[in-house]
């Protein structure tokens, strides 16, 4: 059976014109509109009940657009999405861009020509070009985890300048002076802020921040091995580690292991975000725990306030504290100071 893609292959559109001409919308050329009824024609395309149920009644469906999921940060945000969208009798449509722009735009236009009620998204890469499709076709979103350039649409997101800035005192106030950083892009707020943190904390403390000690990753594994492997290498040692994700902490432990080093006698470690496994491994890792659920079920409650009145609310950041879970992985150092 074809989809919205195939049709849009066939005409050499994009899937969001090819929802343009199912809308019956205004803007589009008569000429690459009449091409499109073409392959629609040709694949005996139908549209799916969402967009059929567009001029009579609103879909019961919301998108949820997240950029990595094999990561269990975002196993909880899907939990609590889904639970808000079952108590108000909507299904979930679950989107994964794997941290790919490509991706995340062509699922974009796939919810926009599917005519979702609504969408909570994780950006990839922080910029609203392809986000105002949604607005384009007057779908209302919720931005978590990262804000959206200037777009105007609510965000929910935790304090990542506070979480680094704790985690990196906790460090310091246990001796640990050479610290090294992971965080992730710079073009994300994530990978920005939870660097200010650590950079203003060392600041506090009357050190000032070494680019030496600082590497920026992709929030993935394989860039949390490869960047806490070029800090183990560093002379003078680098005696302490603050990681910017959950997966490049793992990374970052794979790495640790690599070099031979124990936690804490050799270096002590600290990631941002829980995983079920640091308070129980033989490591007992300290970790920046965000409140995920609260942030998924705040972003899919702000997003069902929308749906049922529409404009009767003004753009809101939701901003929630995170909380450092002090374990084994950052006592209080023993080796001399470099």
């Amino acid at each position: 059976m074809a989809n919205i893609q195939d049709v849009a292959k066939l005409a050499d559109v994009s899937i969001s014109t090819v929802s343009r001409v199912l809308n019956s919308s205004a803007h589009v050329n008569p000429a690459v509109a009449a091409r499109v009824r073409a392959a629609i024609e040709t694949l005996h395309y139908q549209p799916s009940h969402a967009a059929r149920t567009l001029q009579t009644n609103r879909s019961r469906i919301i998108g949820l657009l997240i950029t990595d999921i094999q990561n269990p940060f975002f196993t909880t945000l899907i939990r609590s999405v889904e639970d808000i969208a079952q108590q108000n009798s909507y299904s979930v449509i679950l989107c994964n861009s794997d941290e790919d722009p490509l991706k995340e735009r062509q699922y974009i236009e796939v919810l926009c020509a599917e005519r979702v009620a609504g969408a909570i998204i994780v950006s990839t890469n922080g910029y609203s070009r392809d986000i105002k499709l949604f607005e384009e076709q007057n779908i209302p979103i919720v931005a978590v985890d990262r804000r959206i350039g200037s777009l105007e649409t609510d965000v929910v997101l935790v304090d990542n300048v506070r979480g680094a800035y704790e985690a990196v005192t906790h460090l310091l106030s246990n001796g640990y002076r050479r610290i090294g950083m992971i965080t992730g892009p710079q073009a994300l707020t994530t990978g920005r802020e939870r660097l200010e943190g650590y950079r203003r904390a060392l600041r506090d403390a009357g050190i000032e921040p070494d680019a030496v000690l600082e590497r920026y990753g992709s929030f993935k594994a394989e860039s949390g091995y490869q960047l806490a492997y070029e800090l183990l290498n560093l002379v003078p040692p680098i005696d302490a580690l603050f990681v910017g994700n959950n997966l490049m902490t793992l990374g970052a432990l794979e790495a640790i292991y690599a070099h031979g080093l124990h936690i804490p006698e050799d270096i002590a470690l600290v990631g941002f975000d829980e995983m079920s496994w640091a308070a129980i491994s033989a490591i007992s890792l300290t970790t920046v725990t965000q409140p995920i659920y609260e942030i998924g079920s705040i972003a899919a409650s702000r997003l069902f306030r929308r749906l049922s009145n529409p404009g009767a609310f003004t753009r809101q950041e939701i901003v929630l504290a995170p909380a450092l879970q002090i374990r084994g992985s950052s006592q209080p150092r023993s080796l001399p100071v470099y």
